[in-house]
């Protein structure tokens, strides 16, 4: 568990250690403004969003068939060789081509998940994926800041230090990490099956996994709002310079850790899985209509607690999905959410930054800058009635 609660956070502390430097390294390749780079930095995270979306389900397959471990450990050295080529790119073309295979190759956080559903009980899961997300969200904290301190000495170093610590990583699971699905528990790949569309197909058999996957298509769809536009909305409403920014999203990261690595282990087990999401998504809806009356600072500071709760919502919904399958379809499952996700990833930004762009322009009829907040907070209320119904009557969930 060591390392898989490891490969969760080097994927985000590898993320976050390039977030630093990749507007510097993209203005040094293209020869362009910071205006022209945060478009092709835009479009890198589109490209790597729709590889994941295409691919993520192939990879679930693929864990299901082989096991856990050898697709973890390919993985990793798919990512080292992204951020290797990404640190030699002197072109765009070879940035988006690291894009493409780290999203071809985005499958550990699936993954890891796959491998806690196959070693935990069903009643712990849920408690274990919340600690993973509590690893990711860390890596958000201590990645940046490295990156920052790495970048004094080339926008290019991070790139290389990350690489060299994935790499590092992959050795420390290749003599470690034991395979954790057994051979009575792996089935045939099956080509025509490893698609979003075939795996949403074969998990629609499942009533309440299908409902899962609704309400997290709605739920992330509107939970994207915070990435797509909390920069620009806390600039234009409240005038924040970028370190007050910076620290909002730090103290909005140790929030985070503290509720999926240490509430979540009090919560879950007190109140159960359905209670949780429904507490959890509950929160995320009061945050969302603070952000979007919030007209001073410390009033989205307040806001930020219950949005911090609603982390709750996450794990309980993956466990509520992962118990209601077999150890064969765990990888599947985990790959069709991860496309899922993915999928709203892609959707999700450009909507909310048109619905900001035109509500919050100075020349629009009605000027409301807090507008992808209502609209996030109409998505939240929506996924929260489709949870209710779809886990309503489940002897399992209730029995969580």
């Amino acid at each position: 568990m060591l390392f898989i609660f490891i490969t969760a956070s080097m994927d985000s502390i590898g993320f976050g250690m390039i977030m630093p430097v990749l507007p510097d390294l993209l203005m040094e390749i293209s020869g362009e403004d910071l205006a022209a780079s945060a478009k092709y930095g835009g479009w890198l995270m589109f490209v790597y969003a729709v590889m994941q979306f295409f691919f993520a389900p192939i990879v679930g397959n693929l864990s299901d068939a082989y096991g856990r471990r050898p697709v973890l450990l390919l993985s990793m050295v798919v990512l080292g060789i992204n951020y290797i080529i990404m640190g030699f790119a002197n072109s765009l073309v070879l940035l988006f081509i690291g894009r493409i295979i780290s999203g071809i190759g985005a499958s550990t956080m699936s993954t890891c998940n796959a491998y806690v559903a196959d070693v935990t009980p069903i009643s712990e899961r849920a408690q274990y994926f919340g600690m993973i997300g509590a690893a990711f969200g860390m890596g958000f904290i201590i990645g940046p800041v490295i990156g920052g301190i790495l970048g004094e000495f080339g926008s290019r170093v991070p790139f290389f230090a990350t690489a060299a610590l994935v790499f590092f990583n992959l050795l420390f699971g290749f003599f470690i990490l034991p395979e954790s699905l057994t051979p009575e528990n792996r089935r045939i790949f099956e080509p025509a099956r490893a698609n979003p569309l075939a795996t949403f197909r074969q998990l629609s058999q499942f009533r309440v996994v299908f409902g899962i996957l609704m309400v997290m298509f709605f739920y992330n769809l509107g939970h994207h709002v915070l990435p797509s536009i909390w920069s620009y909305y806390t600039i234009e409403k409240l005038n924040w310079s970028t370190r007050e920014i910076g620290y909002s999203l730090g103290f909005i990261g140790v929030l985070m850790v503290f509720v999926q690595g240490f509430l979540i282990r009090i919560v879950i087990p007190k109140v159960g899985l359905r209670n949780a999401g429904i507490i959890g998504m509950s929160m995320t809806l009061v945050a969302f209509c603070g952000y979007a009356s919030a007209s001073t600072s410390w009033m989205m500071y307040v806001a930020m607690v219950p949005g911090a709760l609603g982390a709750l919502a996450g794990p309980a919904m993956n466990g509520i999905a992962s118990g209601q399958i077999g150890a064969q379809q765990q990888g599947e499952l985990q790959g069709g959410m991860s496309s899922m996700m993915s999928l709203t990833s892609i959707l999700s930004p450009p909507i909310m930054t048109q619905v900001f762009s035109y509500f919050g322009s100075n020349s629009t009829t009605v000027y409301y800058p807090g507008a992808p907040f209502l609209l996030a907070a109409i998505l939240t209320l929506l996924s929260l009635v489709l949870f209710v119904r779809a886990t309503a009557g489940s002897k399992l969930v209730s029995n969580i």
